[in-house]
């Protein structure tokens, strides 16, 4: 048996002690943790974090995290004194559109298993009697929430590591991270060097500056926060002891963007109500006392003021106090909210694990334990995983915009298609002046602009068959939709239509051996003649789907591979061996994706080949020229229509979708957008990863057995998947009532009882009904009755065969 590597943690705070004792946990003992400040109060946010943990969560993988840091901490004590003050936490509600948010955010809860109730006002008030009950609609009430002592919790987590075997060493500043043949081999510091095989930067808002000492952007973005305590509240008095603290729930009230906690008979109050203010880490002072670290800047009482008058009118006793201190506490944040962990990619062996806060601390630091020593985790962390993000996206410029965007906008209401505002236009496709042409709606994702409808086809919505025109929506589902989808779905079925894939990632895998690497990655059969084109899976060592992709035999040795992004792509590089070449091709190349009955009519008047069904069968690809321009088409659709993914270089993709829109006008061809796209395809049943399965899930489970060939020979995976039991399955669902439109994520009932979740959902425009898919217990059978619970109300779903529209395949072969 290996010895286990040496494992150094940059980082003493609530996720490196953490991560600390995760590992020593799993037999990994030869761990060292490095901080700068002194110990165990190192100066960092967690030396002043309020420790408030609400567990609810729009992320299944957050809420688990949050969820097993509560069990942990409750576990924990320090010299007889709790880690943990399971006191509840509360949000309330004071304008109509909070309340219905509570009532979704009540469903995440139910859909990921935490206890939670909507209570009514007399209940806020019964619960937290300073509020004033005329300003509260309702709250969400969380039993299970509460208040974690960060600081405590540290002085536990590294006793029982250090009791382990692991190592911590406050006063130690890491000068350098040594790199050798492109892997980690030591960190540097004041006090010398340590010898690592793995390094880990927990370091927080420092770990933009670790990073780069290792040549990896962190996009990461340390933002001042304001935190204030009141005088002594005369209501107060009495109900908490000083080593307790606190009684009532914590306290959100996100209509104003604050929250509140006891500090036994004195009140904190949080607000993200001000102006961002990004810290600059030059500026920071390095003492570091109880009252006086770098964390904690001199609070700016002007941007208080208009948080203190909002707090005196939903907690009217505070009018005879006022605010006797406070601080702007630093703390990180990154382009999109979540967290950042995972390995670098071009440095071996160095991790980070950032941007990560007291709510998730231990749940985090487990997975990337288990990633460190089983190499998957029981949770899926594509959500977090650091190679989500696209170059664009790592410019400072762009780390910081987007960052202050989130923390203004961390308490809003927020539609689950809502775009950002700005910085927008950074990705456009080659037909992205065509589309603006045709009044595209553009939303965007990764940095691309995504058309989901065109304006230009309202005028169809009036020549629809009555019963293809879909009813009208609530208002929450009727955000960032247009009932124009129902004309560009009617048109796909019925016509033919431009779809614009050039956003979806592909890379080239070339060179010798590039079958023989990709066989050992994939699920399916891939040594089939040039031309093939393959759906298959990449799983990780447990049987989890770690993704989907598409593998195009371009050349016995070249491949071109529809990928998921940015973390397949860094997968795909860490594991290609020497004369293998992952090159990611998307923004020198473009994709138009032609479908319709009416496909073949277009395409092949503008070439000199073959593109009738005997002369490129489905999932076939070759490379021809459409209008003399050079392209590769692939016969592929998902959207469940004849039609062909077409490719071609970035400098001809104006000049393919001209001669195709032309020579389509007789056609009477539109072009169509995502919001089509993803009806279509739910209507055909195709799974899209990250949503409707992760590496939670295994092939059995979501229905993808056909995608998997354990007869081939050895790939990742393969042994585990026999031995997997399955505890649920992939269904898909209809919507009784013909009309209610859910947007994922509900919890559905089996006889009364939350049983599992909705991943995607749409109007399905070829049936005239929603249609949702869920995982379910594998027990619920087709023709099963259950409930879908939507903004609080339960609506009457069936559980259906699937495909939904042409099981025959007849339309897609034709």
């Amino acid at each position: 048996m290996a010895a286990a590597p040496r494992v150094v943690i940059i980082g003493a705070g609530i996720v490196g002690a953490n991560l600390a004792d995760e590992l020593c946990a799993r037999g990994w003992t030869d761990v060292t943790v490095l901080d700068q400040g002194p110990l165990p109060l190192t100066g960092g946010s967690t030396s002043h974090a309020p420790g408030l943990v609400f567990q609810t969560n729009a992320s299944k993988a957050m809420t688990e995290f949050a969820r097993y840091t509560v069990e942990k901490l409750c576990s924990l004590e320090a010299d007889g004194a709790p880690c943990f003050n399971q006191v509840g936490g509360m949000e309330v509600a004071t304008t109509p559109a909070r309340w219905e948010d509570l009532k979704r955010k009540h469903g995440w809860a139910t859909s990921w298993g935490v206890e939670s109730r909507l209570v009514d006002t007399d209940e806020c008030v019964e619960r937290w009697p300073l509020l004033d009950g005329s300003r509260v609609l309702g709250a969400l009430y969380v039993p299970t929430d509460g208040l974690a002592n960060a600081s405590r919790a540290v002085v536990a987590l590294v006793r029982r590591a250090g009791s382990r075997g692991a190592t911590f060493l406050g006063a130690t500043r890491v000068t350098g991270i040594r790199q050798s043949g492109g892997r980690v081999t030591a960190v540097r510091t004041d006090q010398g060097e340590f010898a690592a095989d793995i390094v880990v930067s927990c370091a927080g808002f420092w770990g933009r500056e670790i990073g780069a000492m290792a040549g990896v952007d962190v996009p990461l973005l340390p933002l001042a926060h304001q935190y204030a305590k009141t005088g002594q509240v005369a209501e107060l008095v009495g109900r908490n002891s000083e080593e307790s603290e606190a009684g009532l729930p914590i306290l959100r009230h996100q209509d104003q963007d604050l929250y509140f906690r006891e500090h036994v008979d004195r009140l904190g109050i949080g607000s993200y109500a001000h102006r961002p203010m990004p810290a600059d880490l030059r500026e920071l002072d390095d003492e570091v006392t109880a009252d006086s670290m770098p964390s904690m800047l001199p609070f700016t009482e002007a941007d208080f003021v208009p948080s203190w008058e909002e707090s005196k009118l939903l907690l009217p006793a505070l009018r005879r106090t006022k605010v006797e201190e406070g601080f702007n506490g630093i703390f990180s944040f990154t382009p999109d909210g979540q967290s950042l962990v995972g390995e670098s990619a071009d440095v071996r062996g160095f991790w980070i694990a950032e941007a990560i806060w007291v709510t998730h601390s231990a749940g985090i630091a487990k997975a990337v334990a288990e990633q460190l020593v089983h190499g998957h985790a029981e949770t899926d962390l594509h959500e977090i995983d650091v190679h989500r993000f696209e170059d664009v996206q790592l410019a400072p410029e762009y780390v910081s915009e987007t960052s202050q965007q989130n923390f203004v906008e961390i308490y809003d209401v927020l539609h689950p298609l809502q775009p950002r505002l700005s910085p927008r236009d950074l990705r456009v496709s080659p037909f992205h002046t065509r589309q603006r042409e045709l009044g595209a709606v553009f939303l965007e994702a990764g940095g691309w602009e995504r058309p989901h409808w065109f304006e230009a086809n309202a005028p169809l919505l009036k020549r629809l068959p009555h019963e293809a025109l879909p009813p009208a929506r609530d208002a929450w589902a009727a955000q960032f939709h247009s009932p124009v989808v129902a004309a560009e779905a009617w048109h796909t079925r019925n016509r033919v239509a431009l779809y614009d894939m050039t956003p979806l990632k592909r890379v080239e895998i070339a060179g010798p051996g590039a079958l023989g690497f990709l066989q050992g990655l994939m699920t399916n059969q891939l040594d089939k003649s040039v031309g093939s084109v393959t759906y298959t899976l990449m799983l990780d060592e447990a049987g989890g789907i770690r993704s989907d992709v598409t593998v195009a035999r371009l050349e016995p040795e070249v491949f071109q591979v529809g990928i998921n992004g940015g973390i397949d792509l860094d997968h795909f590089r860490k594991n290609s061996p020497p004369g293998v070449f992952v090159r990611d091709i998307t923004g020198g190349t473009c994709c138009v994706g032609v479908w319709g009955p009416q496909a073949r009519d277009l395409v092949q008047p503008l070439s000199r080949e073959d593109f009738s069904h005997q002369g490129l069968k489905y999932f076939r690809a070759r490379r021809a020229r459409i209008a003399g321009v050079p392209v590769t088409a692939m016969r592929l659709s998902y959207v469940g229509e004849l039609g062909w993914e077409i490719y071609t270089d970035a400098d001809n993709g104006a000049r393919l979708w001209d001669a195709l829109w032309e020579a389509g006008r007789e056609l009477g061809v539109i072009a169509a957008g995502r919001a089509a796209f993803n009806s279509l395809r739910l209507e055909k049943g195709y799974r899209l990863w990250g949503t409707d399965m992760t590496t939670e899930h295994d092939p059995h489970e979501a229905g993808l057995d056909f995608a998997v060939r354990p007869g081939k020979g050895e790939f990742t995976g393969r042994a585990a998947i026999g031995k997997r039991t399955p505890v649920r399955r992939l269904r898909c669902l209809t919507v009784d009532d013909g009309r209610t439109v859910v947007l994922g994520k509900e919890p559905v009932f089996v006889d009364g009882r939350s049983a599992g979740y909705v991943t995607s959902a749409a109007y399905g425009y070829t049936i005239s009904r929603p249609i949702a898919y869920a995982w379910l217990p594998p027990s619920v059978e087709v023709g099963s009755q259950v409930g879908i619970e939507y903004f609080g109300r339960r609506v009457p779903a069936t559980v259906q065969a699937e495909p939904l529209v042409d099981p025959e395949m007849t339309r897609i072969r034709r």
